[in-house]
């Protein structure tokens, strides 16, 4: 994309202003860093509450007569069961190729409500494809509506609950469990809310008006222990949270099994199938996945980036880093990646080859670093909401 095609997010002077270093990504001029650097807004993140402008998002609304229909309509596009979402709940996904590979993963809302409404969230890179493959295949009396004059901040860290708890008296978005949404009013703002995020903490996604946005984040600024942070420490974040990046873990030769992703995959799902490539995942789900992702410990302290090779102890390649770094809340070296299936289990050996020698290392669970979602005592598990 030339120079003069990059695109600007409401908050765009607002970074300028701030000191970020700015840099093309997903076709939008983004903070990379604030001056302060990435190891301290990764561990302030952790510490406190770090705001993130996620504008560059694609945002839509998909509608119809009823839920039944437009849930049912897009239980043929992905594996995740939409007709039994309750309203104000959000559910994680993937769009699927016909041979089962993700084409993009993605955020499903329900709205409490709007019977007939879901409010979809999918990567910048991939807004795109998304909508076209969505438009291409929607059925008479449903309608795609993307919401380019939305904005979408995220408020993330174990501050952000009282941070909008104090903007937001009455509206007891401190409580709200984690995966719902619902709109609420915020400082004088009205928002879209929704308890979830890419950090691994405890936080909320907020969309609103584009006009409205720079205004909002000042305001979410001035609160303390809120920082703003760039997509350095984005990144660090959701890979010691163990989470997937779109281009490097997920792609359309990827299916949801070998991805680590079969929790996003209901039972009522796996028993009906029905959605692209159902034979292809349920035989994975059956019999278990030829690869799989798996997370990784260096036991030195060089980082295995993405592209490097894996190795078994014997030095046979079994696989290759899709993302790896320093974790700074681990204190060391982590790296995801996909493996032989016969290497996955925790505490294999490996080997990461860098600069052209293998350096030991082993499977690790995942996370890196612990999930601090937001539970309530009578919420359900993640892969159920």
């Amino acid at each position: 994309m030339s120079q003069s095609a990059i695109l600007e997010t409401p908050l765009h002077a607002l970074h300028v202003e701030l000191g970020a270093r700015m840099a093309p990504f997903a076709g939008y001029d983004m903070p990379i860093q604030y001056p302060d650097g990435v190891l301290a807004e990764h561990l302030h993140t952790r510490d406190q509450a770090g705001l993130f402008d996620v504008s560059h998002m694609g945002q839509a609304l998909l509608e119809g007569a009823d839920h039944a229909s437009v849930a049912a309509f897009l239980e043929t596009l992905c594996p995740a069961d939409f007709v039994n979402l309750a309203p104000g709940r959000q559910r994680y996904t993937q769009l699927l190729n016909e041979s089962g590979g993700i084409v993009d993963d993605l955020m499903i809302t329900r709205p409490p409500g709007a019977d007939g409404e879901l409010r979809l969230v999918v990567n910048a890179s991939r807004k795109a494809v998304d909508f076209a493959l969505l438009r291409e295949r929607l059925h008479k009396g449903l309608r795609l509506t993307p919401l380019g004059e939305a904005a979408l901040i995220a408020l993330q860290g174990p501050l952000a609950a009282a941070t909008l708890a104090r903007l937001a008296p009455g509206e007891g978005l401190e409580a709200a469990p984690f995966m719902s949404a619902r709109p609420a009013r915020i400082g004088g703002f009205e928002t879209f809310v929704s308890r979830s995020g890419y950090t691994g903490e405890d936080g909320y996604e907020i969309s609103l008006p584009a006009a409205r946005a720079d205004t909002f984040a000042r305001l979410l600024l001035r609160q303390p222990g809120v920082a703003p942070i760039g997509l350095g420490a984005r990144d660090s974040l959701r890979l010691e949270a163990g989470l997937c990046l779109y281009g490097h873990e997920l792609d359309e030769t990827v299916d949801p099994v070998e991805a680590a992703l079969s929790w996003s995959i209901q039972k009522r799902r796996r028993v009906e199938g029905g959605f692209p490539g159902a034979e292809r995942i349920r035989t994975a789900l059956a019999e278990g996945p030829e690869r799989v992702r798996v997370g990784m410990r260096p036991d030195g302290r060089a980082p295995a980036r993405e592209g490097t090779e894996i190795v078994s102890p014997d030095g046979a390649p079994i696989g290759i880093v899709t993302s790896g770094g320093f974790g700074p809340s681990v204190g060391a070296p982590i790296a995801m990646g996909f493996v032989q299936s016969a290497y996955a289990a925790v505490g294999t050996p490996l080997g990461l080859v860098v600069r052209g020698r293998p350096l030991s290392a082993r499977v690790v669970a995942l996370p890196f670093h612990p999930h601090a979602y937001y539970r309530d005592k009578g919420q359900r598990n993640s892969s159920d909401v």
